[in-house]
């Protein structure tokens, strides 16, 4: 009797939990598509979904973005499944050969789906539409939503971006009236700089899958590779008279994607279709959005075992609430919203159909990968001699779960990736060895590739990522597998060695090096770098080795040393004391040839005109990398800055119209004459040529070409065809190409690097 009571009061409880769910209206106050819901918001409906849906559902932060929002996943299944959601991910991951107790898999498992919803902020829609997605399969009067999940798990990430997304809802709700104002050319749909695409350092998320150089992404891929799901769409928003995009994708494919990853895109693509053509919405599949960068959010996860897919909704930043497009017609916000909630059921649907399939063709591609490698080579040797840039491989190697270990002493003979040769060469302690028969040997095989076996030259982005030239690392591709068992992992750095009477030393080989001396010269160091090789107390030492000397020192006292070793610590460097500032070799610490630091003030160029992506990535890398202050200054200010409180400018890639201004231009002449400097990168170079800055730019063949035959009779043969534009374009644009330079090392900037790179 009383297990009957029991069951019954459990059962009324969920009767009475499930009568509390409310719909997004309902809980918000409004319709959704009537206005954008903040990111606060968005997290609140979840959190009354999860708290109201009994046991079949629940909302876990897995992260903290920079500004200091939540980042959240919505797991949901059949309560049956729910009970056992750990052994599903665990069995999963058994499956993938990737679970830490190395047991097999049972594929008789539910199918997993992973959403994804705006990865840019501005692509607002899918926010929205992530919240009624999450009340149909939490309602219980949804019968289908209901059956789908008795043999799927379908998990929600309802904003990759909030920092981003937040950025262009504040701004919008500033600016609109009480009716939205559908015309595209006024102020409501024209966005400001930076726009919210991008993150709070201006960073592009969906191009940082693979690499995690942000917060967001390094959260998000560690709970996503603890899952590793069976289906994965990554939902955008494009211009506002650009039709719906779904799957299947365009060529060029990369050619480890395999013949069932394609099949069940088209698959998907129908499922889609059909919906679509019911509702008579135009859409179109197989253009423009290819599947070949492995760090988009469908790349990733189908080099990850997955079908992987971008979603596009006509819309984006000019899209506003409402807008009218080229065909006269008024695209909505909630248009765009319940389009992607459509392929979002849709995509659910499918999978719940083909579930069974689903799990058992995710278990062949981590068999295939850990016993049939297709890559040019079985296995990777990184010589582990060049300082912190191997560390660096080798935290993103574990980023990504990718097997390596260090290689036992022997000799072996393998293509060397700098001259295309084969060479004998002998393996140290500290060098790295990546064996491509393991889990993620597709994943090795793509980051790892040397040349990018291309089906097509028309592609939406980059064509060149390996690693070890990416990171400048010597490496060897061998046609035989590698036995490495040595597990001794070399002495951590951030220690002090040897008597340091005299001073410290440390070795310029990396970006840790450089992190290093901010950390010092931040703290009033006095630090000095030798131009030129030197050896001291039987070491030898290499032209840009930062020294450190007590004598220069003197102010600091004992409080020298403590903050050389809170430095190395937190920089990761190895310091070497030395109880003499006489040199065996080369020029003592004395010389002029030993150069003193200045703490440069830097200035950023920033706001209207310049590149927010190019801005972005700077602040980044001097904020968050390097740990050095920077003032960002917006470009239209320019003018009105004192120069001379700093030495160093930085221009980003944009269009800077203070460039035109002869007495601007003038001015700052005139402070590059006294000794600052001007970092110009990409199109900030072009216009520095222009403006008469004694910079020379080769001249393209063509023009050379013209020059010549001004006198002579028209060639006809360069008139091109309509239909060809897109691809005519492309033979002009380098998405991505790899190229060794000669290197003179004997310069500063070159310090740390061999003659070539």
């Amino acid at each position: 009797m009383r297990k009957f009571i029991l069951a019954c009061l459990v059962s009324f409880s969920g009767m009475v939990s499930f009568a509390q769910l409310q719909s997004p209206e309902q809980f918000l106050g409004y319709k959704l598509g009537a206005r954008y819901t903040p990111h606060f918001n968005v997290v609140n409906y979840f959190r009354h979904v999860a708290a109201n849906t009994g046991s079949q559902m629940k909302l876990e932060q897995y992260g903290t973005t920079n500004e200091g929002r939540p980042l959240v996943l919505a797991y949901i299944s059949s309560a049956e499944n729910f009970q056992k959601l750990e052994s599903i991910r665990l069995n999963n991951l058994r499956l993938a050969g990737q679970a830490p107790d190395k047991q097999p898999g049972d594929v008789n498992a539910p199918a997993i789906v992973w959403l994804s919803y705006n990865v840019h902020g501005n692509e607002t829609s899918s926010s929205e539409a992530a919240m009624l997605m999450m009340y149909e399969l939490a309602n219980p009067s949804n019968t289908k939503t209901r059956d789908w999940l008795r043999n799927t798990v379908v998990i929600i990430d309802p904003c990759i971006n909030p920092d981003g997304r937040d950025r262009y809802v504040n701004w919008f709700n500033s600016v609109v009236g009480k009716k939205a104002n559908p015309k595209v050319t006024t102020r409501e749909h024209m966005e400001p700089w930076p726009g919210g695409r991008s993150n709070h350092y201006n960073f592009d998320l969906n191009r940082d899958w693979a690499w995690q150089v942000q917060i967001e992404s390094q959260q998000r891929l560690a709970k996503y590779n603890q899952w590793l799901p069976h289906i994965h769409v990554d939902y955008h928003e494009q211009g506002i008279n650009e039709p719906y995009y779904f799957a299947p994708g365009a060529e060029p494919f990369h050619e480890v994607i395999t013949d069932w990853q394609r099949e069940f895109q088209v698959t998907i693509g129908k499922n889609n279709a059909k919906y679509f053509d019911q509702n008579g919405w135009l859409f179109f599949t197989k253009e423009r959005f290819d599947l070949f960068y492995p760090s988009y959010g469908d790349t990733y996860p189908i080099y990850k075992g997955a079908i992987g897919m971008t979603y596009e909704q006509g819309g984006g930043p000019r899209g506003g609430a409402a807008v009218i497009n080229e065909d006269d017609d008024t695209l909505t916000l909630w248009d765009r919203l319940y389009h992607h909630y459509t392929t979002g059921i849709s995509t659910v649907e499918i999978s719940s159909q083909n579930a069974a399939k689903l799990v058992q063709e995710f278990k062949k591609y981590y068999d295939r990968a850990r016993t049939v490698p297709g890559a040019e080579f079985k296995s990777y040797v990184i010589k582990g001699d060049a300082g912190d840039k191997v560390t660096r491989l080798q935290t993103l190697l574990n980023k990504n779960n990718i097997e390596w270990s260090y290689a036992n002493a022997g000799n072996y003979s393998g293509i060397n990736y700098y001259s295309g040769k084969s060479e004998s060469f002998k393996t140290e302690s500290n060098d790295i060895v990546i064996n491509g028969n393991q889990p993620n040997g597709n994943l090795v095989k793509v980051l790892f590739e040397r040349n990018s076996k291309l089906s097509d030259s028309v592609t939406y982005d980059i064509t060149a990522w390996s690693l070890p030239y990416a990171y400048g690392l010597q490496a060897y591709g061998l046609n035989n597998f590698i036995t490495a068992t040595n597990k001794n992992v070399p002495t951590a750095p951030g220690v002090i060695t040897g008597d340091a009477g005299a001073g410290y030393l440390v070795k310029w080989n990396g970006l840790h090096s450089a992190r290093f001396l901010a950390a010092l010269l931040q703290k009033k160091v006095k630090v000095r770098y030798a131009e030129n090789d030197f050896s001291i107390m039987g070491a030898d030492y290499e032209r840009g080795t930062l020294i450190i000397t007590k004598t220069s020192n003197n102010a600091l006292g004992d409080n020298l040393r403590v903050i050389v070793q809170e430095a190395a610590k937190n920089a990761g460097v190895n310091v070497t004391g030395v109880n003499s500032t006489f040199v065996d070799k080369g020029y003592d610490f004395g010389s002029g040839s030993v150069r003193p630091i200045k703490a440069p003030r830097i200035a950023l160029l920033s706001g209207e005109g310049v590149s927010s992506l190019g801005m972005g990535e700077i602040w980044h890398f001097f904020d968050q990398q390097l740990d050095y202050p920077v003032d960002l200054i917006n470009a239209n200010d320019l003018g009105r800055i004192n120069l001379r409180e700093y030495e160093v400018l930085i221009m980003p890639d944009g269009n800077y119209r203070f460039l035109s201004d002869k007495n601007q231009n003038d001015q700052l002449k005139q402070w590059v004459a006294g000794g600052g400097k001007i970092v110009a990168i990409e199109n900030a170079v072009m216009q520095l040529s222009r403006a008469d800055w004694g910079l020379k730019l080769k001249a393209d063949d063509d023009d050379k070409k013209d020059d010549k035959k001004d006198n002579k009779k028209e060639d006809y043969s360069a008139l091109r065809r309509y239909e060809n534009r897109e691809r005519d374009y492309i033979v002009n644009f380098t998405p991505g190409s790899i190229f060794r330079l000669d290197m003179d090392n004997s310069h500063p900037l070159a310090f740390g690097y061999p003659d070539y790179y």
